[in-house]
Parts: C-alpha cells; structure tokens; sequence
C-alpha cells in the first residue's frame, strides 16, 4: 500500500496477533511496538504508554478500558474486525478517541457461512460424514434430513450481513422476514417487531446482530420455546446473543431441531454437552476466515489509520452512540 508518511513515523501499538503480513505492513508504515513482545505487558505501558497515538487490535479480543487508560496520549484505534462489542466505548467517546472498523468486506463470506451451517443442520452433512466415517453405511440408512429450499426464513439483525443472508434466500425461494431494533426501509422482506413472534413463524432462524450488552441472550429461553421442535437456530453473530444455557437444554431434549454455530459465550470454551450431539454442528468462529475476507479486512485497518493521519477522519468509523 502507498502511503504519504511523513519523516517521523506515527507510533502505534499493536494489541494481539494479527495477520503477517499485515503485522509486516504497519511495521513498514509506522513506528509499530508489540505488547506481546514485552514479558511484562503492565510494566512496560507504565513507563512507555504515553508514546503512542495509535492502537491496532482485533475484534476478537477487543481493547478494555485498563488498555484506553494506560494510553493517555492515544487519538485513534484501528480495530481488525466488524464487531465493536469489546471496544469499551466508555473511555473512548469521552475521551474523543477515534474508532475504526472492517465492515462490509466480509459480508459475503459470513452470509455464505450462514447458509452453510443452515444446510449443514439441517440436511445432517457434517452427521452424515461422520457416520461414512465410522463404517455404519455398512450396516444401516443414515437419518433423513429436513428441506431447506421453500422453508420459512427469519433474521435477527437485518443490517449488511443479515441483508446479504435474505439475498441468498431469494435463491432458495424462502419466505423471509426479520427482527430488529427498528424496521429497514426499502426492503421487500416482512418486519417482525416481536422476536418471540418470528421465532414462531420460522422454520430457520438466523442470528445477525450486533453483540453488545444490549443485545446479551436476546434469543431467550422463550424464544428457543417459540421455535419449537421442528425450529432451526444458526448464530454467526456472537455468542453472548443467545442464552447459551438455555440452548444446551434446548438441543440435548431436542425442543428445538438442531442449531449451527459458529461462536460461543466464552470462547474457545464450548459445553461439552454439545460434543456428541448430532443434531448441532460447532465451528471455531470462522465466519470471516476466508483468504479473501481476511485480506480485505488488513487492508481496511491500514487504509483506516492512513486516512486518520493524512485526512483526520477514519474511512470506517464504528456507528457510536448506537
């Protein structure tokens, strides 16, 4: 990436893993200093946090507000990744710090897994594979699945991810409708104000909000009741939005028909009642892993901090206040 960079590099902080080669870019393009590099993380920002303006993190771990406050002179945080649940927006909009994200480069590759965890569920791939696997085609008929095409569609979060699941459906030739804070113009699909009401409906029910706390186990032991034993559940959103324990009870008595999931209440940590449940699939929050999502995404968080420098303003900025 070209980049106007004056002669003093800007110092920044890099806050966890991130991808090489992008790791290698900011390093080219600024004054980059890993806190995973320093055995004393606590120590070393008590004597050196007051250097740097710049944070890039990742979505997944977030920044916290020890992290702001140990930063006194920090103006911008470039964040690899769409979800900003773990930005702790109490030190950062105070203190006017500028918050950058990645949206809408991996809308299609979290869309695309949806359907594929919808698929999975409810076709029983994943199960099926396992049982070629083990040698029981030998003796026995795998169990039938459920159709997917034809069936009842409904989306919790019609934002850009839930808006690109609904435009795949159109090919499915499913019914959709969805559920949200308030009801999106210009779209064809239904508005279900009552989430209860749409998990009632629905033969899939998709989740696609935001995490947030105000959004924490918005799908409820009601509503996994309202889906019912033929309902199917797929979170690609975060795993604090469903009632984690509620679900396991849900799929272990089988009071709904199966759910796939790519994100967990405290991962990597998944119940272990789930493991041997055929009826659930279980994948380690791989929504965005793509080659071609990922690259997308480091672009981003470079030409995020790019923008801050040279313009003053964030080419993605995160939505606060919500």
């Amino acid at each position: 990436m070209s980049a106007s960079l004056t002669s003093t590099k800007h110092r920044i902080l890099q806050h966890g893993p991130l991808l090489p080669s992008l790791e290698a870019q900011l390093a080219h393009d600024f004054d980059l200093h890993r806190l995973t590099d320093e055995a004393d993380p606590q120590a070393y920002l008590h004597t050196h946090g007051g250097e740097f303006i710049g944070l890039v993190a990742s979505a997944a771990i977030g920044v916290d507000a020890a992290l702001v406050d140990a930063l006194p002179a920090l103006r911008v945080i470039s964040s690899f990744g769409v979800g900003f649940d773990k930005l702790d927006a109490s030190r950062t909009v105070p203190r006017g710090i500028a918050v950058g994200h990645t949206p809408d480069v991996l809308n299609d590759c979290v869309a695309d897994l949806a359907f594929a965890l919808m698929l999975d569920v409810a076709r029983g791939v994943s199960a099926a594979e396992r049982f070629v696997r083990r040698s029981d085609w030998l003796t026995g008929r795998a169990p039938l699945g459920t159709r997917v095409s034809g069936k009842r569609l409904g989306i919790v979060g019609l934002g850009r991810i839930g808006r690109a699941i609904a435009k795949r459906a159109v090919g499915f030739d499913m019914e959709v409708a969805y559920s949200g804070r308030s009801q999106v113009d210009g779209v064809p699909y239904a508005f279900e104000p009552s989430l209860t009401a749409l998990a009632e409906w629905a033969d899939f029910l998709v989740v696609a909000v935001a995490g947030g706390v105000a959004t924490r186990h918005l799908v409820s032991r009601d509503v996994l009741t309202a889906l019912g034993p033929k309902g199917f559940l797929v979170n690609v959103a975060r795993g604090t939005v469903i009632d984690e324990a509620a679900l396991v009870e849900a799929l272990v008595q089988r009071r709904i028909a199966g759910a796939g999931l790519d994100v967990f209440e405290n991962e990597p940590q998944v119940p272990q009642a789930l493991m041997a449940l055929d009826n659930v699939v279980l994948l380690p929050h791989i929504a965005s892993g793509t080659h071609e999502t990922r690259q997308a995404m480091a672009d981003l968080v470079l030409t995020n901090l790019h923008s801050f420098f040279d313009k003053g303003r964030l080419q993605c900025a995160v939505p606060w206040p919500l």
